[in-house]
Order: C-alpha cells, then structure tokens, then sequence
C-alpha cells in the first residue's frame, strides 16, 4: 500500500460546499444541549451488547463496523485479557502501513545525520562540517546550505537597506516578479519531469543545482508537487521533502504514525495507553531539538512501557534525552560542584605510542583555556523544574505533602543527570562534576551522597510512595471511567498499585473488573477529547487513510495539535475543556468532510461502513442502517428526527425537489450521525 507523506507540499480538505452550513449550526445546537445541559437517564443494567460497546469505546479510540457483535461473540471478559497481553495480538497490518515512515525505527543520532537540523547546517556552511557522500544525502545537506545562505543574504541585504528610500518599494516588487518568474519555470520544470518514469524523474532532481532544487520547491503548487513525487518509493518521497525542510519529514512521520496506529492497530489498549502515558510523561515538540528527540522518546520510553512497571517507566522518562531538555534538568548544575566551584577536571595523562623496546611514552593532559571553557558553559545554576513536575505530576500529585524545601533538595539530587553530546544526539550520561556533592533530605528521608544512585533512589522511593499509587489510580479512573471517579474504586486500585509494586497491568485489571467501570452511570459518561473524535470517526466510518496528514490539520483547527501541549500537564481529560460550540462546530465540519469523501487522502466507501453493500434505498431506512453500524443502534429519538428532518431540507442534501427519488446520501448522513451528541461521547 501507497501512504503518502506531504508535509509543506500541502493536503487538506476541498472547499466545503455552503449547503452545509445549516446542518452544522443544527447538530452543534444539539450537541451542546445534550452534552452541556442534559442529564444522562439512568438505565437499569448493561446487557452484552452494551457492554461489548462500552469496552470498546474505553479500552480502544472506537469500534470499527461489525466490532460490536465480534467482541460480543468472542466474550467480552475475554477480549479485555487480549487487550492486556498486546505482545500476543499480530499487528503486521499497521507495521505495513508504516513500513514508508523510516524515521520512526531511527535512533536519534542517525536521524540527524540523515535530516540535519539548523545547527548542523550552520557548521556545514562554515565549513567546519563536511558533506555526506551519499548522493541522496548530499543533496539534501547541499540544498539546505543553499537555503541557509540565502536567508542570511536576504537578512543582510534588507538590514542594509534603508525602509524609508525610494528603492525599496522597487526591491519589493522586483522580489514579486522574481516570485512570478520563478513559478513559470518550475512549472515548466514540472512538465519536463512529469514526462519522465518515477526513477528517471527521481534521479534528475538529484542532478539539479541546490538554487534549482529551492527554485522548483518555492514556484509549485501543492497539486504539482504531490504529482512531481507520484509512485516515488518512501524513501525517495523522504529525500525530496527533506529538500525543502528535514525536521517537517521527522514530525509529519511522527504525528501520521501517531494516527494510524491509533486508527488501525489491533493492540488498542497498548495505544490508549500510549496516548495516557505521553500525556502524563508531556514533552512539547515545538522546544527546540525535542522534534528530533520525540520518536525515541515516545518508542522506547512510552510505548515499550504502556503496561510494565511503574518505576520502569518513570526511572526510563526521568533518563530520557527528551525530558532532560523540556525540563531543563541536563542544564542544572549543583552550587557546590565542581563546574560551579571552577575545580579543574581530573585529566589522567594518555599514552601516546611505544618507545624504543616497547616502553610506553605518555604526555601530560591538554590543559583547558579558561576563558573558553566558561564562554562554552551556558549552565547557570539549579535548575528546578524537573524536581518539581516530577513531585507534582509523575508521582505524588499536587497535594502529595512535599513542600517547596522538598523541591530544592530533588532537584540536587539530579544535578548531573544530563545528556552525552546534545547537538550531535546522544543519550543520557551522568556527570559527576556537575552533581550536588553531600547528603540530601528528602520527604523527611536522608539520601546519602552516592552519584547516579541518589537520583535512582529518590525515583525508587516516589514510585512506592501511597500517595503515587493514589494519583496515578486516580488520573487512570479519569480516563477510563469518568471525570470524577468514584473514590471507592480509586482506593482498590491504589492497594493493587501498592501490593504488585506498581504493576500498571494488574491496576488495569483492578479497573476493568470493577462494578464502577460497568455502572450504567459510566456508560457514555466521557466526553472525546479531539483526538478520542478524529480517530473514533476514522474507525467508525472505515475509511481507508492514505494519507494522515489532514487529519492531522484537522486536530490543530480542534485546539489539540499532536504533541503541541506546551505545559507540562499535557491535555486535559475533562470534558469540560472540549465543549464548547466552536469545538463542536469543528467537529461536524470534520464528520461532514469526513463523510462526503471532501478530505484529500481519505477514501469514503459505503461498502466498509455497512458491511455486504446493502444500501436502503428510502432515507429512514439509510438512517436506521448507519445508527446500527456507527453507534450500534443506541440513539436517541431527538437524535434520529433532528437528523431525518434534515434529510428532507435540500439546502442540507444539496438536491432538488425532482430528485426526492434519488438514494439517500449516505455521506451526509454518516456526517451528521457522527456529529451527534450520542458519538461525541464514549
């Protein structure tokens, strides 16, 4: 399978047609009403099918058609333990789907090497870096320096130029027609491509000039770049767009593989659990080098650690080169260690080469120049910000009983806890000369001085602590069952926290078996975040994503921009931070575009959506068929004649009066159901 990867060569959705304007106004009256102001009814008990429903709408980002009755058949309690062992489940499906997005299995020291960011440009403009010898990469080192070095002449030239001569309005027009006059020439230089096969066509953009390269990129159209890399294997898709901009190809493979896993993963608990972990763990792409750190950070520590231990995962995020440099912490330096105090290293003299009769010759250390050394150094002093995040948001919670004194001496504790080369990728190292020497105190415990081990020991003790094992219990019961979940329930999790040291598998079993996960209260009780709605839209409706990138787009316009959460607090769970009637309005527009096939890269087939292709072909009836197959037939009768009304306006179908014969449009229906208050909910 093809899965496209455009990043500035542009997606998203065609104009919307204005005949959609009133069904959005309409729904999102009602979406708001029900999920605002009205009272859930009571039921009097989940039968198997609402309870195969409600697993599936916790346990994963929605039931794809036909999912209710299979996870119903096979046994619901069944399914869960599945869910629970995602080593077990085949998911060569969505590795396939993957299979282009290269970046995703790269460490990071190899993706900057292959898609160099601005520093490693820089010293390859001024020479103080050499170009790869790899042709593909060549040309995107070769392209990059040529861009870099005509900003820095455009800066220098408008610096130079007075804004208040005469000259400078013709500068301006003179850079438009240049504008003009390049696009001409890319677009005849796209014509000349476009004649050629795919290998030939791939081969001649190498051969360009990098001026050439910048030219074609800045003149095309989005429409013409994408038919520029038409049946261009993945990689030869990844050297073109790194081109233009190398970190867009590492955060679209990112964000794109986010989705799809999320979409199409058969291990959805693992992925549910992903999402809960990297929000609880927050680290935000837009600082700086953490685009380049984030794959890793999410495979190797977030991921890989979904339904182990604890400890595991909080001691593997505290160590990670992401959390390091969102936090600052690789930065912190003890007041009283040798960095600060301006104690020299300890240099041990090398052996240079064997005298005569073998005897070794050494040379004493090269002793450091002084000046440059504290002009290299940025660290400043104690840096806080991890000690306190991880008190307040890994472990204890907000009210955990440290105080800010408490803060101080964490923070101490991992001073040295920084990253090996930064800038050239490597991973965490511990550096004692810029640890705290001496004891620490900490929650009312001495941590004796002991290196490494100290901040190992302090992780230790928060990970057992009864007040983590609270919060962590609590922030799970949030997510899998409701805003404010029961204490009861939250206390029972906690004890399992506490007695299988941590064991987020078993806390989830906790859970899951719990009468509060299966009260008839929980049912429905969630509202979706964004993502919750993009992904469980994509699942309901089975459409077949080609390219994720709009729906990407789609999350930023929702206000959730995948891993844009600036604050260390990541997302909310709360529904209260979601609804609103701009939200909601973002939300149908999404489900009609979705429904109707008006978003780039995404097929809509009524044949996946009800399944053997039987389509009724009287509008009630079309209804009926997709309120079973998108919401298993749970909907509301304000719901169902709302939307049955609507069927009957044209200005919402978009048909005239002498086409009432005409099959329903199933688009716009499956559009407007997944805009109801019932599938906002989960």
């Amino acid at each position: 399978m093809k899965v496209s990867m455009p990043f500035l060569w542009g997606s998203g959705m065609r104009r919307k047609p204005k005949h959609l304007a009133l069904a959005m106004v309409l729904c999102v009256g009602l979406a708001a009403s029900v999920l605002v102001n009205a009272k859930k009814k009571p039921t009097p008990g989940l039968g198997q099918q609402k309870r195969a429903l409600h697993a599936l709408n916790r346990l994963t980002f929605g039931p794809r058609p036909g999912e209710v009755e299979r996870v119903a058949a096979l046994g619901v309690d069944k399914w869960i333990e599945q869910q629970l062992r995602p080593e077990k489940i085949d998911d060569h499906a969505v590795e396939a789907r993957l299979a282009g997005f290269t970046t995703l299995k790269m460490d990071t020291k190899t993706m900057i090497e292959k898609f160099p960011p601005p520093p490693v440009v820089k010293q390859v403009a001024e020479g103080k870096k050499s170009m790869p010898r790899d042709p593909k990469e060549r040309a995107i080192y070769e392209s990059q320096v040529d861009a870099y070095r005509d900003r820095q002449e455009r800066k220098q030239a408008k610096g130079d130029q007075d804004p208040n001569s005469p000259n400078a309005s013709d500068a301006n027009a003179e850079q438009r027609a240049g504008l003009g006059e390049a696009r001409m020439e890319a677009d005849a230089k796209a014509e000349e491509l476009l004649d050629l096969p795919p290998e030939e066509r791939f081969q001649q953009i190498l051969k360009m000039s990098p001026e050439e390269r910048r030219m074609l990129a800045r003149g095309l159209k989005q429409e013409d770049r994408q038919r520029v890399m038409q049946e261009f294997t993945p990689q030869q898709r990844e050297t073109v767009m790194a081109m233009v901009s190398p970190q867009l190809v590492i955060t679209t493979e990112l964000q794109q593989a986010k989705l799809l896993r999320a979409a199409y993963s058969e291990r959805q608990l693992q992925e549910v659990m992903t999402d809960f972990w990297f929000n609880h763990f927050n680290v935000f792409m837009g600082k700086g080098p953490d685009r380049y750190l984030l794959t890793a950070y999410e495979r190797d520590v977030i991921r890989s650690h979904t339904l182990g231990k604890f400890k595991d995962l909080l001691e593997a995020a505290a160590k990670s080169p992401a959390m390091l440099f969102y936090l600052d912490n690789w930065l912190s330096v003890g007041a009283h260690s040798d960095v600060a105090q301006g104690r020299p290293a300890q240099r041990a003299y090398r052996r240079v080469y064997r005298g005569p009769f073998g005897v070794p010759v050494y040379r004493p250390p090269r002793q450091p120049n002084p000046n440059a050394q504290q002009k290299k150094n940025k660290r400043e002093g104690l840096n806080e910000n991890y000690a306190r995040e991880l008190m307040e948001l890994h472990t204890l919670g907000v009210n955990g009983g440290y105080t800010q004194r408490d803060v101080t001496e964490v923070a101490k504790v991992f001073t040295g806890w920084t990253i090996k080369r930064p800038r050239q990728g490597g991973g965490f190292e511990f550096n004692q000369r810029l640890h705290e020497p001496g004891p620490k105190y900490v929650l009312g415990k001495v941590i004796k001085e002991h290196g490494e081990k100290e901040g190992e020991q302090v992780l230790d003790m928060l990970a057992k602590s009864p007040k983590t094992a609270h919060f962590v219990s609590y922030k799970l019961a949030q997510r899998f069952v409701s805003d404010d979940p029961p204490p009861a329930l939250v206390d029972r999790m906690a004890a399992t926290f506490l007695k299988k040291d941590g064991d987020i598998r078993e806390v989830l079993r906790t859970l899951f078996q719990s009468p509060e996960f299966w009260s008839p209260d929980a049912y429905r009780a969630k509202v979706k975040t964004p993502l919750e709605f993009v992904v469980s839209a994509v699942r309901a409706s089975g459409v077949d994503v080609e390219n994720a990138m709009p729906l990407v787009q789609n999350l930023n316009r929702m206000g959730m921009p995948l891993y844009g959460a600036q604050p260390p607090t990541g997302y909310s769970m709360k529904a209260e931070t979601w609804v609103n009637s701009a939200a909601l309005l973002s939300r149908m527009n999404f489900a009609l575009a979705l429904g109707t096939g008006r978003m780039r890269g995404v097929s809509f087939d009524a044949d996946r959506i009800l399944p053997g292709g039987k389509v009724p072909q009287d509008r009630a009836g079309a209804l009926a068929a997709l309120e079973t197959s998108l919401l298993a037939g749970d909907v509301s009768k304000n719901t169902h004649d709302t939307i049955l009304k609507q069927m009957d306006d044209p200005q919402i179908t978009g048909m005239r009066a002498d086409d009432a014969a005409r099959p329903p449009n199933l688009g716009v229906l499956a559009g407007l159901l997944m805009g109801s208050p019932e599938f906002q909910r989960r």
